[in-house]
């Protein structure tokens, strides 16, 4: 007997075969059978009948690291169907920690002080994770920003043999105590003076272990064909298998740059390198707007801050700094806009061009607003339009290219309901219902494959991301007819349609689109 029979599902079983019509049958957390059951008996049989049924889609590169310790619910991704995360990804994460523990909540994406961090490790941050009982699955990277925080004294230089020494034995502890691998934020303030050397000796430990190396590239615009050299040169040097994050480059670059990024990762295929990429799905990013500001401008805490920012002398030299924001008004600042601010909510949704009066520089601007926020600049936000469709379509045309949200798991109500982001809550829904049904510019056996499979053996993800027997049952049976995203720029925290039925490690979490209340992820270590 047994406990769930999915019944009459059209199965895309995750590995790019054709679709075919089966039952599926579940014993505990696993598959057990695949074809026709007939009159067999289980505990609850569903409905699957002119539904898809895929594996639980996997999101590569999620930065939920801490939403899911606020409420593990993770409504964003479980009503679009995935049911694993990949968290410590550009460098951000939730360990290692000092005992200074201050010094890393600017690296951390999604933070609030609602819970207190206890914990130092990679290990006992997973330990808290797993007590937190998260609705997906959740995998981790060991985050660079973390390492360097914790053992470079000056950020602002690359790393000396000791510090590189000490961020290698932060790294193996990571490791062991449970990373898929390791993830580098070259763009951000606490890595973007992280030598080459330093990032090939650091992937030189993960290489030994078969691990990943995911990268957020040192630059997304003017110089983002040399930022994949870059990658790609670590991953030559130290035999390590290579993830590149978001490939699609911002405006600015030069016009071809994203058919050069992708002929150097082919090329670089060609020669032996494990390489492959990913992007986001969004034409917009988002960011805190105090990335604008150099490390050092946080030392000392809050009131330190602030009288940096009121002082005209250190404003000169903070205009100095070459920062993602920076970049961001690469081709003119009406196209940055201020997303969320604590401090000026009466400025949301003003380009950064429009909050500038006359002839006065737009620093000034980004320093005011970053005062105003008090004793936390980190929750203020920039949105800014990178992107453009086609590259979006041409980069998930190519075989080497996953998809993944670049989000928090979020929900509409509780302790993140006031928190928005668009890509949080359409990522994967977006990904099918544009790429498949409305542009058939993919197969849905192809885009099923992108969502699951794909991303599953980048991680290391030995029984997850196929419908085949004795894997883990993370399943989905979505309506080709209704699924895709709700939410938009001006609304965005509304779930996706379409979900029927999710399941976690065989527990039900969504049965005929509701909540069950019930959270079957796990916390998966390597």
């Amino acid at each position: 007997m047994f406990d769930v029979i999915l019944r009459g599902g059209l199965i895309v079983d995750g590995t790019g075969s054709p679709a075919r019509r089966a039952d599926l049958g579940i014993q505990r957390d696993r598959i057990v059978a695949i074809g026709n059951l007939g009159t067999a008996d289980a505990a609850q049989v569903l409905d699957a009948s002119k539904r898809v049924v895929a594996p639980g889609f996997i999101d590569i590169h999620s930065h939920s690291d801490f939403t899911l310790l606020i409420d593990p619910r993770a409504q964003s991704q479980i009503f679009q169907g995935v049911t694993t995360e990949l968290v410590g990804n550009c460098g951000h994460g939730c360990a290692p920690f000092t005992d200074d523990v201050d010094l890393f909540i600017g690296n951390i994406y999604g933070y609030q002080d609602l819970l207190e961090i206890d914990w130092r490790t990679i290990d006992g941050y997973l330990s808290r994770l797993e007590g937190a009982h998260p609705a997906v699955n959740v995998a981790t990277l060991v985050a660079n920003g973390n390492l360097r925080l914790a053992s470079v004294n000056d950020i602002s230089a690359p790393a000396t043999s000791d510090e590189t020494e000490s961020m290698v034995s932060l790294l193996e502890a990571g490791l062991d105590e449970g990373a898929f691998g390791f993830s580098t934020g070259l763009e951000y303030p606490p890595e973007r003076h992280a030598s080459e050397a330093e990032i090939i000796a650091l992937c030189r430990v993960v290489a030994k272990r078969d691990m990943l190396y995911a990268t957020h590239e040192r630059d997304r615009d003017v110089r983002s064909v040399a930022a994949i050299e870059e990658g790609i040169r670590a991953s030559e040097a130290s035999g390590v298998r290579i993830q590149l994050s978001h490939i699609i480059p911002r405006r600015g670059a030069p016009g071809d740059a994203l058919e050069q990024m992708i002929k150097l990762v082919e090329q670089a295929c060609s020669r032996g390198v494990d390489a492959q990429f990913d992007a986001h799905t969004r034409l917009h990013g988002i960011t805190n707007l105090s990335a604008a500001l150099p490390q050092w401008a946080f030392a000392g805490g809050p009131d330190q801050l602030a009288s940096r920012l009121s002082d005209s002398d250190t404003r000169d030299q903070l205009k100095g700094y070459d920062s993602i924001i920076s970049s961001f008004g690469v081709g003119g600042w009406e196209r940055v806009h201020l997303f969320a601010s604590q401090g000026s909510p009466e400025k949301v949704g003003f380009s950064l061009a429009d909050l500038t009066p006359g002839d006065a520089d737009v620093l000034d601007t980004i320093y005011d607003l970053l005062l105003a926020e008090g004793d936390d600049p980190h929750p203020a936000l920039v949105i800014v339009r990178s992107y453009e469709e086609e590259m979006l379509r041409e980069a998930f045309r190519h075989p080497l290219c996953t998809t993944e949200s670049d989000a928090t798991a979020l929900c509409t109500d509780g302790p993140l309901g006031a928190t928005t982001f668009l890509g949080a809550y359409t990522w994967a829904a977006w990904f099918l219902r544009h790429m498949v049904w409305e542009r058939e510019e993919l197969m849905l056996e192809q885009a099923v494959q992108k969502l699951t499979a794909q991303p599953a053996g980048r991680i290391g993800l030995r029984d997850r991301g196929m419908l085949m027997e004795n894997y883990k049952a993370d399943v989905v049976v979505l309506d080709p007819e209704r699924y895709g995203e709700k939410g938009s720029l001006e609304d965005p925290n509304r779930l996706a349609d379409g979900v029927v039925h999710v399941l976690v490690n065989g527990g039900l979490a969504v049965v005929d689109g509701r909540e069950t209340g019930q959270r079957y992820g796990r916390v998966l270590r390597s």
